[in-house]
């Protein structure tokens, strides 16, 4: 059975940097290095309700880096407004036309 998350109470989630391994998915200063975001432990701290992050696709890596997403911090997601509607600017995909993050919703897609 699902565990029911209250809103405004922090919940842990599997870190979407590292997948929850906890390793620094690219090994950038050797195949033991932690992960950046979870700092080793391969899980996230969230405050719900959260959705996607619309930017990186879920994936808490900045589209086509081999950095953090800078719009969830790696996590994957981001706490979503309460009476959140789709951005109108970017429709929802959290970029800009010029691949950055929109300025309206702040890559999250909702406003």
């Amino acid at each position: 059975m699902a565990k029911k998350i209250e809103a405004g109470k922090a919940t842990k989630i599997k870190c979407a940097f590292c997948n929850g391994t906890g390793k620094d998915p690219f090994e950038l200063l050797s195949p033991m290095s932690i992960c950046q975001v979870c700092l080793g432990r391969g899980k996230v701290s969230v405050t719900p309700p959260t959705t996607k992050c619309a930017f990186c696709n879920g994936t808490g890596i900045y589209p086509d880096k081999r950095l953090t997403c800078t719009v969830c911090g790696g996590k994957g997601v981001v706490t979503m407004p309460k009476d959140a509607k789709i951005c109108t600017i970017c429709k929802g995909t959290g970029q800009a036309s010029d691949g950055l993050p929109c300025l309206n919703c702040h890559g999250k897609g909702v406003v």
